[in-house]
């Protein structure tokens, strides 16, 4: 176990943040292939989703068209970060207006990890599909109804997962597509 030893990459998540998009910190030269690259080996070692949010605020399609290649990575920090860095109200992290205004930005790589085989990136699509949950309900019950379909019982874990707010609210189409996922 590491215990705290992983927040040595904490300065470095930062300065990738603050600098990585910036073109007078890189010479001139165009920063964001290095950023990527960069991001992608320190997600391995911590996380990169809170230095992706600038990212994802000030270059969306590149950084979406980037993590959307890295959905189908060995490593499984990889993937959970493709999600996770673009869930729209990450707790402890900026919000992304745009995806909160229109979450369909980021529904191709949910779409590419809801059956992955691991439970640490499918809880992450389902935390995501949670947050969109809180603006969209209606986008997120059509999603799962489709889910639903051919649905694995980790899909189902998935689809349970991410509808227990609107549950606990008593919303009668999250508790009917919650029941229909047991």
């Amino acid at each position: 176990m590491l215990g705290l030893a992983v927040f040595f990459y904490l300065p470095h998540i930062s300065f990738i943040a603050e600098y990585g998009l910036r073109f007078e910190e890189n010479d001139g030269h165009d920063p964001f292939l290095v950023s990527m690259r960069a991001q992608y080996e320190l997600t391995k070692r911590f996380s990169a989703e809170f230095s992706m949010r600038p990212f994802l605020i000030k270059q969306q399609e590149r950084t979406l068209s980037q993590l959307l290649e890295w959905t189908s990575d060995p490593d499984p920090h990889v993937r959970r970060l493709c999600s996770e860095s673009t869930r729209p109200r990450l707790p402890w992290a900026a919000r992304i207006p745009a995806f909160i205004a229109n979450p369909t930005s980021a529904l191709p790589i949910l779409e590419a990890l809801k059956n992955d085989q691991d439970l640490y990136v499918r809880r992450s699509v389902a935390n995501h599909l949670g947050d969109i949950a809180k603006d969209h309900p209606e986008f997120v019950f059509t999603i799962c109804e489709r889910w639903l379909t051919e649905a694995t019982n980790e899909v189902k874990w998935l689809i349970r997962h991410a509808l227990r707010h609107p549950a606990k609210k008593e919303n009668k189409t999250a508790l009917q597509l919650r029941a229909a996922a047991k």
